[in-house]
Formats: structure tokens, sequence, C-alpha cells
């Protein structure tokens, strides 16, 4: 069997702070400081609640907390910079000042991002890939953040190969970054499962997902709760946490670095074990 090694590396990310990627899978616990979120939409509406979660996702093993004000769902409600900004800017004051942990902001606008750093982020997480607004590419530069820049099939045409597609649009973010001067040891791509791919397309990305690592960069992947693994053709409803763990194990087998996720200790379990597997094959005792 091959081992398919993640790019790994160090990640750079804001206020001086840094990840070591590649020996062991990393997480970052999803927290939405949204009322409409698609699965835990309203329950972290609170700054008390929101920093109780995310500490108790830290104690779990999340490495990164992602806080986002504005949910991404299909049909979601658009909000404004301001209410998104009400929303998460004075959690990530709170957590900042509760945790050593890694802080991410989830945000395709350049404001709410300058400011979510200033505030003790330090990474930016774009689900737009820097292409929604530029001047975001730019705030990592100038504030040395780290930058994650996501793949995206809306508002756009797609090319019919989805991993063609991942280079094709991955590349234009890619030399935003480059142009704003954002460090290479700074980013990280995603894939962006969901997203406009349909279930069969997610699928095939997954399981060609290594084909996506000669972008050279490490990679991060949420697939977390996605309406790919809550449903099948057949109507089943799998149980979208242990349906989640499963795509995880899948992809750290082929090459992912980072793992962004609702439920982190049963994707710890399931990373733990997948992590095993490749020391093993390597010789190495687990």
């Amino acid at each position: 069997m091959q081992v398919i090694e993640p790019r790994g590396g160090r990640w750079q990310v804001g206020h001086g702070r840094h990840i070591d990627l590649g020996e062991r899978a990393t997480i970052m616990g999803v927290l939405n400081a949204t009322p409409d979120s698609f699965s835990d939409g309203g329950r972290y509406a609170s700054v008390e609640a929101a920093v109780t979660e995310s500490l108790s996702m830290v104690e779990q093993g999340a490495t990164i907390i992602d806080i986002g004000g504005e949910s991404t769902r299909p049909g979601a409600t658009p909000v404004d910079a301001r209410e998104e900004q009400r929303r998460i800017l004075p959690v990530i004051e709170a957590l900042a000042a509760s945790s050593d942990c890694i802080i991410s902001v989830d945000t395709y606008r350049s404001e709410t991002a300058r400011l979510a750093v200033a505030a003790g982020a330090h990474i930016v997480n774009d689900v737009w890939g820097a292409q929604k607004d530029r001047e975001i590419a730019k705030v990592a530069a100038d504030t040395g953040s780290g930058l994650c820049l996501m793949h995206t099939g809306r508002g756009r045409e797609r090319l019919p190969d989805v991993v063609e597609d991942q280079f094709a649009f991955l590349r234009t973010s890619l030399e935003i970054a480059e142009a704003a001067g954002v460090a290479r040891e700074a980013i990280v791509i995603d894939p962006g499962f969901g997203f406009e791919k349909d279930g069969s397309e997610n699928m095939v990305l997954m399981a060609r997902f290594d084909e996506v690592l000669p972008l050279g960069y490490p990679v991060l992947v949420g697939t977390s709760r996605k309406r790919f693994v809550r449903t099948d053709p057949d109507g089943r409803l799998p149980d979208p946490d242990h349906a989640t763990a499963a795509t995880s194990a899948l992809l750290r087998e082929r090459g992912a670095d980072i793992f962004r996720v609702h439920h982190v200790a049963i994707n710890r379990d399931a990373l733990f074990i997948a992590d095993a597997m490749r020391r093993a094959l390597k010789g190495e005792r687990w």
C-alpha cells in the first residue's frame, strides 16, 4: 500500500505563532456565532456560550478554533459586515483572553478580517479564495496572519473535471496572494467540499484527493456534516458525525493536513488510527 505523505511543514500564522503540520493531523473546531448555520445555528449566540464551546473543543483536541459570523450554507440569508463583526469580534476577544489556542476567522470580507486579527485571530479563512474581496490577501500580508484559500464553484462556470477545476480556481487565488505579498509559509489551501459540488463530485474529489497535492501547499479539508455525508441515493440517513469521521480518516490517508470539524472527539479518534496506520506502513512504532 502506498503511503501518501501530506505536504506538512510549518504554517506561519499571526501574532508570531505557528503550527507544525505533517506528523499528526491537525484539527480545526467549528464555532458558528450565527443563528442560521445548517447544523448548530443559534447554539452559541452568546459570547459566554461560544467561548465555553471553544474551550471544550480545545480540551478534546482542537488546535484551531474557526469562528464565523455568516452562514455559508446554500440559501442562507446574507448579513452585512457590521452584523458579522458584531457577532464574532467579542467572541474572538474573549477567547484570546481565555486560551492560547490558535483562532481563525471565517470571513471573505477584508474589513472583518483586519478587525478580527486585531482582536486576536491568527488565521483568515476565506471561502471565496480571495476572489470576492481581493483586499483580504493584503490584510494577511500586512498582519502576518495565516491565510486559507478555499475553492468554490459558486457564481462561475466550472470545468467538467473536478480536479482540473481545483487547479484553475486555486492557481488564481494563489496568484492574488502572491501579488499581495503573502508569505508562502502563511498559506494553506482547501478544496471546498460542498460549495456547488454534488454528491458524486465530492466523492470523486475525495478519491482523487492526492491529485490536488501538487499545488504545493498544505491542505485543509471541511467535509463536516456536509450534505453529501448526511444522505445517500437510497434515502438512508447516516449519522453525520460518524460519516464525517470516515471521510477524515480517508482524506488523511490521501494526504490532508488539517480537518475542519464540528465534533472534535470522534474525528480525533478516527485520525489517530489513520496516523497510526501511516506510521506503521513506514516501519515506525505507533
